[in-house]
């Protein structure tokens, strides 16, 4: 049935472009009879242009884990409440660009910080293509600011982190080891720091991962704290674990193809990805080059360009079968 959905979706998107097409020729025509003001048939071309580059940008995302949801993880830097407050700003950001999107979102884990903001927050982003679009996002997010919490107005820098797996479903097989989990429980607390309960619903999962062509191991820690029971709690972590499991795999899939990209990075100057200079009005990718002045649109979610931009240089060439 997923599949039969893509496929109608995919017929609904090229019959919306053809519409488009057929609306431009015929505003064209009513023009040069007068009937219409040239302005009409501009604005006809726009929408049309928009609806096929729509579909252009679609079509890159042709990958098998490009139509899952996300689980998008955000990590304050070093600097405390100046990175921790940067943070929770950019979960805000992406829960308005999922909103925008028409996204479900849900905060899996969310960690205050020491005065403001937030030290971390996993959150899910479910619908069709939504880990195709946020794959871009990996990476340091760096802000500079007057800081309100500066009594001397100093202009400060904060660094954020953002990592981005696919978020796994039925569909996609993943194999968990029993033997290699392990849990812990504690107490948990909410967003904003309210008390969820008073009992230990929180969860912490152990897995002892091995790669299994180098052979060295690490230990994956995922904490849940999403519902007030502990059981849902231990089949949310578990899911989680999967993507990142699948993520792993994709890894060793893109180093074999020489795809790999460098994606640990330190939280530090220097390895941003895309930077916010609030008292400049700039926010500009490094890795694209493409800037907007639009620092209020950006911080309210608008950031298909960004998207749009970092697809059409890393994904020129893919397409479709």
């Amino acid at each position: 049935m997923r599949r039969v959905g893509e496929i109608r979706s995919w017929i609904e998107a090229f019959e919306a472009v053809d519409a488009a097409t057929q609306e431009v020729a015929l505003a064209y025509d009513f023009y040069k009879e007068e009937a219409i003001e040239e302005q009409d048939v501009d604005d006809a071309y726009a929408r049309a242009i928009k609806l096929v580059e729509d579909l252009e940008l679609r079509n890159m995302l042709s990958a098998e884990e490009d139509r899952l949801g996300a689980v998008l993880k955000i990590n304050a830097g070093a600097g405390g409440t100046e990175s921790q407050d940067w943070a929770s700003m950019l979960v805000r950001m992406y829960q308005r660009w999922a909103e925008r999107s028409g996204y479900k979102v849900t905060i899996t884990n969310w960690q205050d910080g020491d005065d403001a903001g937030i030290k971390t927050v996993t959150m899910q982003i479910e619908g069709e293509l939504a880990y195709g679009f946020l794959k871009s996002e990996n990476g340091v997010h760096r802000l500079v600011r007057v800081s309100p919490y500066n009594a001397q107005g100093k202009r400060m820098t904060s660094f954020a982190s953002v990592f981005v797996v696919p978020l796994v479903d039925d569909t996609i097989e993943v194999e968990v080891n029993p033997g290699l989990l392990s849990w812990d429980t504690f107490r948990s607390s909410g967003a904003g720091g309210q008390n969820v309960n008073k009992v230990e619903t929180g969860v912490r999962l152990h897995y002892q991962y091995t790669d299994p062509d180098t052979g060295e191991t690490e230990e994956i820690v995922i904490e849940n704290t999403e519902t007030r029971s502990q059981m849902d709690n231990r089949e949310n972590a578990l899911r989680l674990l999967r993507s990142q499991l699948y993520d792993k795999e994709l890894e060793r899939r893109r180093a074999a193809q020489s795809e790999v990209e460098a994606n640990k990075k330190k939280i530090e100057w220097g390895s941003q990805i895309r930077s916010y200079v609030f008292d400049d009005r700039r926010v500009k990718d490094h890795r694209t080059n493409y800037q907007t002045s639009d620092v209020n649109g950006v911080m309210d979610g608008d950031l298909d360009a960004f998207i749009k931009a970092y697809l059409m240089q890393t994904g020129a060439g893919t397409t479709n079968e």
